[in-house]
């Protein structure tokens, strides 16, 4: 079973729109997007439409939208994701809502993605806070390495509307071609990587791809269309239940 996540309370109007075609969101804590009432409304949203509830630490660096890499001491950085997790939490025992997972943001997650000293430093505060958090990442990163060693559920994601380096890395958005805008691209790739374990980078290569989970953000042009293509394709082929705990 494959779970369909999208980042949310960033300010996109297209939210709502999303939320029947998805069964996970990340939701900004502040730091790069959103606020308490967006990350209250949003999580509202979540209720409304058995979607899964996760926190999406940043940078703290609205400026930039969290995509701009920062440099922080280990002491720095465990604090950033802990502030984070504790601000996210009382808003979500408010609601009356468990977290289900985290999924750093942006340049944290990219800049993880590389550095296993990092990923291990955030793993290591998520599993501190809860140790039954879910750490999403990008497959075949350290993210993934780190939680799984530090003892945490993990779930590699990958990318229905970003492309593929060779070394499974993604495309920068500073260069042509990091975005896939169409839903039958997007469509063609999910299916690929969920059905082959494969994905086809840039350069034309096949490589190995581990999809638990697949994101779709809700900045992209053509989003809401796109989600809905995939989650239409996934439902239909049996790989996909809304509201699904993919431990269960």
């Amino acid at each position: 079973m494959v779970d369909i996540n999208c980042d949310m309370g960033e300010g996109m109007e297209t939210d709502a729109l999303l939320m029947p075609y998805i069964t996970s969101a990340n939701i900004a804590c502040g730091y790069h997007a959103g606020d308490y009432a967006t990350i209250r409304h949003t999580i509202d949203l979540c209720k409304d439409y058995n979607v899964l509830v996760g926190v999406h630490p940043s940078f703290n660096d609205k400026s930039n939208f969290g995509r701009k890499e920062l440099h922080l001491s280990d002491a720095e950085l465990f604090s950033l994701i802990t502030e984070q997790l504790l601000f996210f939490a009382s808003i979500a025992n408010q609601a009356g809502i468990t977290i289900n997972h985290v999924k750093p943001h942006g340049a944290l997650y990219n800049m993880a993605a590389r550095s296993l000293d990092m990923s291990t430093i955030i793993a290591k505060a998520v599993f501190d806070f809860d140790q039954d958090l879910v750490l999403y990442g990008l497959a075949g990163s350290n993210l993934i390495k780190a939680g799984i060693k530090t003892g945490l559920k993990t779930m590699s994601e990958v990318f229905a509307d970003r492309t593929y380096k060779s070394d499974g890395s993604l495309v920068s958005r500073n260069d042509p071609g990091a975005v896939v805008q169409s839903p039958e691209n997007a469509v063609r790739q999910v299916l690929q990587m969920v059905n082959e374990n494969k994905v086809t980078a840039v350069n034309g290569n096949e490589i190995y791809i581990e999809a638990d989970t697949v994101c779709i953000h809700g900045d992209t042009e053509n989003a809401v269309a796109i989600a809905k293509a995939v989650c239409n394709v996934l439902r239909k082929l049996g790989h996909l239940k809304a509201g699904i705990d993919p431990f269960n």
